[in-house]
């Protein structure tokens, strides 16, 4: 059966947590929560790990003869070096990029916002470049999380640097859950069911 790498995109350490440039963190830790596994590290891919399977049935953490190997990742470099982590486990792994699935934040969707697709460009997001440049290509799956872009004239790389109003913490939640649901459809039923589904 094939390995799929599912990566949050993120920065490391509790200064950036909660942060909207984090939300790449925040659906993988969601993903390990469900099937019940923890991160650890694994010093020579400058990440932290997860791994699980996963069934068409039983959803993430399933079992059975037909269950499929899953990666979980989140980098231990910065946003700006995503790349090496990503290139490090897919040679560690021998995962190839069309099973490789990128939880990322979206300026460009508003918050409740969430859309799946397959290749594509970076539209300025820095982890996104990282890893084109290390991979040579951009041909990845991507699970956009939507965070909309800031109000006034705020840099915008100051505002993914900042955390979620505390108001919009519950709203946080459910939509880091429907992330999850969305990259476990997509790996149990295709890109096409899934964008169906979940795109909005």
């Amino acid at each position: 059966m094939s390995t799929w790498l599912v990566v949050g995109l993120g920065n490391p350490g509790p200064t950036y947590a909660s942060h909207r440039h984090n939300v790449g963190y925040l659906v993988v830790d969601e993903l390990a929560r469900r099937a019940g596994v923890t991160f650890s590290g694994a010093g020579q891919l400058r990440a932290e790990v997860a791994q699980t399977r996963l069934t068409a049935a039983g959803g993430i953490g399933g079992v059975g003869a037909e269950a499929e190997k899953i990666v979980l990742l989140k980098s231990r470099t910065y946003m700006n070096d995503s790349g090496a982590a990503v290139s490090k486990a897919l040679g560690y792994y021998r995962i190839t990029p069309e099973y490789l699935v990128v939880v990322h934040d979206e300026l460009d969707l508003e918050f409740g916002q969430l859309r799946l697709k397959f290749g594509g460009g970076d539209n300025g997001h820095n982890g996104l470049k990282s890893i084109r440049r290390s991979l040579g290509t951009g041909d990845y799956f991507r699970a956009r999380y939507g965070v909309g872009r800031p109000q006034g004239r705020q840099d915008p790389a100051d505002y993914v640097l900042s955390p979620f109003p505390s108001a919009l913490s519950e709203d946080v939640a459910v939509e880091v859950g429907r992330c999850a649901d969305a990259v476990e459809s997509l790996l149990t039923v295709g890109l096409d069911a899934t964008q169906s589904r979940f795109n909005s």
